[in-house]
């Protein structure tokens, strides 16, 4: 089978539409509840502000406008994941397109995504995690297009702008790729090999910082809670000398593990790992500051404050792996000989999914499982029969109180944990667990 006799936009968007089916379908036929960080999510959404304890804005955005589309439909908030996954994967075909000039090779580039499992098995998770995606992609896009072109385009640079601080409202991790690309990249290596510098340059600076205000505003009156509970996602206080060496290592470990199906296909796809690597070629030191660099960083981080790294927080970082792994090796690929790597594709591709679904239908004892819509037909119950008056306000913590905050129809606001001055605050209320409903 050759690519080259079928048409390559047909089978781009042919793979982007059965992937954002399937993996639609799949989490919406066999879980019974959203998984706990979209709960959550929406919990914040369902009373928007300009930050919360644990995170940034913007994945509480998104999730907000979805929800007054479709309302507490579980099955919306696994097609917003996808949406946010494949237009990340058109923006990579897309920037690949621009790099090699070739369909073929752009392509294989976004293909061979399905081998991490960040982009297909954890997705169905709209998270900060996902909600970064396709933003990333984005400011790569758009940070090459004015490198490659040496030129200033102001439209390019408020959009990179844009794109930087939305992706940074989603997480605060994204800082590490604009450090990479727009600071460590862009102004040392390219402005000192070009030596020539315009202040235009500095738009997409302007545009990022006067978007962020806001937020910067909520987290100086809000005792800078998202920073805190990051760092303290680290472990960074309890850490030990021990703990500077130990976890970049599993860090590595843990990296290289989730490579493996990715090596795999690029196995099958590559004749011989013969390459030659100059770094005078200006695509390949672009590439590397969007792949390896990002990774370094993070390394690097955990070596010197000895903080623990997870796993899922690595998400965004290799939406480009299959683009630097195709360049690299680029005149060591026949495609005219692709039936292998396609076939490796399909079984990952329909595995996956597969793999999925078995784990959703016979473990009985996870967040999914969770009786989330029942529970909320029984408060709803249990306040009807006291009051006539809607509930508009639900305390408790964003899992137990975040489900009833997403399925009771009137929508309450979800307002923290259960505290004595809330409760006052409230004509009427009615506790039941660790949950309290009211309306005020």
């Amino acid at each position: 089978m050759s690519l080259n006799k079928l048409s390559i936009n047909k089978l781009l968007y042919s793979f982007i539409a059965v992937h954002l089916i399937l993996w639609t379908l799949v989490p919406s036929l066999t879980n019974n509840n959203l998984p706990l960080d979209t709960i959550e999510h929406l919990a914040w959404a369902s009373n928007l502000d300009w930050g919360f304890n644990k995170h940034p804005p913007a994945v509480a955005f998104f999730l907000e406008v979805f929800y007054q589309i479709f309302g507490s439909q579980d099955w919306a908030y696994y097609l917003l994941s996808q949406i946010f996954v494949v237009i990340a994967f058109i923006v990579v075909f897309k920037f690949s397109e621009e790099l090699f000039k070739n369909k073929n090779l752009s392509l294989i580039s976004v293909l061979l995504l399905e081998g991490i499992y960040f982009y297909n098995f954890t997705t169905p998770e709209f998270n900060v995690n996902v909600c970064q995606l396709p933003f990333w992609a984005l400011c790569v896009y758009y940070s090459w297009k004015l490198f490659d072109r040496q030129e200033i385009c102001i439209k390019d640079c408020f959009l990179l702008g844009i794109f930087a601080s939305v992706g940074f409202l989603s997480k605060y991790l994204f800082i590490y790729l604009l450090v990479a690309i727009d600071t460590l990249f862009f102004y040392v290596i390219f402005i000192r090999k070009y030596k020539k510098f315009d202040f235009k340059y500095l738009i997409s600076l302007e545009v990022f910082i006067v978007l962020l205000v806001p937020h910067l505003i909520w987290l100086t009156n809000n005792d800078y809670a998202t920073i805190t509970y990051g760092l303290a996602r680290t472990g960074l206080e309890n850490s030990n000398l021990l703990d500077h060496i130990s976890y970049p290592l599993i860090f590595l470990g843990k990296q290289i593990g989730i490579l493996i199906p990715f090596f795999l296909m690029s196995f099958f796809l590559i004749k011989k790992f013969k390459f030659k690597i100059s770094f005078k070629d200006r695509k390949l030191l672009f590439l590397i500051f969007i792949n390896l660099v990002p990774i370094g960083l993070i390394f690097l981080t955990s070596v010197l404050t000895g903080s623990k790294i997870r796993t899922m927080w690595m998400t965004p970082f290799y939406l480009f792996f299959g683009v630097l792994i195709v360049y690299i090796f680029q005149a060591q690929i026949n495609l005219k000989k692709l039936n292998s790597f396609i076939a490796i594709f399909l079984i990952l591709f329909i595995f996956s999914p597969f793999v999925y679904a078995y784990i959703s239908i016979t473990e009985t004892d996870k967040r999914t499982d969770y009786l989330g819509k029942e529970i909320a037909i029984k408060v709803q119950y249990v306040w009807s029969k006291n009051y006539k008056e809607p509930i508009n306000v639900v305390l408790g913590d964003e899992w137990a109180a975040g489900n009833l905050s997403y399925h009771l129809k009137s929508r309450p606001t979800w307002e923290g944990v259960i505290k004595k001055n809330k409760l006052n605050l409230l004509s009427k209320f009615i506790c039941i667990d660790n949950i309290c409903v009211g309306n005020r």
